[in-house]
């Protein structure tokens, strides 16, 4: 029985999973948002894949993970409440499913994108085998650390070069910030696109995916 502490759902591999994909949605949609993305993502169903809730109730409705009050700067009280609920929730999935941190995927839109690379990349974290973001930013929050000194997942960013609502140079920055630390980020700016996830980004992830389970079973 996977962990009750984040209403989610659940898609099952095709035989015994390889690995696990778990999308976060962005402010003010739930669990349903983007569970269809995980059959477009894994076609083959090598993963199980699931999709949690956001355990926050805020205006103007929907789930949501943290407040917001300043974009890139998530507020201090509920994303520190938030972080610790889920990261208890996907260390308790990573015993459930017996799918360890280095082959499980995080990906996320908007606010989803952030609590991705906090999950991804705070201090005293496992390591993901791979991060997704998608228009979203790196978070900075009071008390908050990241750990970029150690060996990094594997990073696909995409964002819309029309977003008004989180700017594209918060993804800018993050790409900036993995080449620093010596990553290589594969990146993604969608020249119409506003705050939106762009399909045709969409079809290129599978091959990155099962790239990144590949090397990791070698």
């Amino acid at each position: 029985m996977i962990t009750e502490a984040l209403t989610h759902l659940v898609r099952q591999a095709a035989g015994e999973p390889e690995g696990l994909l778990v999308l976060f949605h962005g402010r003010g949609a739930d669990e349903r948002d983007l569970y269809p993305l995980l059959d477009l993502l894994d076609p083959e169903h090598r993963f199980l894949g699931v999709t949690p809730r956001g355990p926050l109730h805020l205006p103007p409705g929907g789930a949501h993970w943290y407040a917001v009050h300043e974009i890139g700067f998530p507020d201090p009280e509920t994303f520190t409440e938030t972080f610790a609920q889920a990261t208890s929730w996907l260390d308790d999935l990573a015993v459930e499913t017996g799918i360890p941190s280095d082959r499980t995927v995080l990906g996320g839109f908007s606010q989803g994108a952030v609590l991705t690379y906090a999950l991804g990349l705070g201090d005293g974290r496992p390591r993901p085998a791979g991060l997704i973001a998608l228009s979203g930013f790196v978070p900075t929050v009071p008390g908050f650390r990241l750990d970029l000194s150690s060996t990094l997942p594997r990073v696909v960013i995409g964002h819309g070069a029309l977003d008004t609502v989180i700017s594209v140079e918060w993804s800018r920055r993050a790409r900036d910030m993995f080449e620093e630390a010596g990553a290589k980020p594969a990146y993604r700016e969608s020249p119409q696109m506003g705050h939106t996830i762009d399909p045709l980004f969409l079809r290129e992830l599978p091959a990155w995916l099962g790239d990144v389970l590949d090397q990791r079973g070698s």
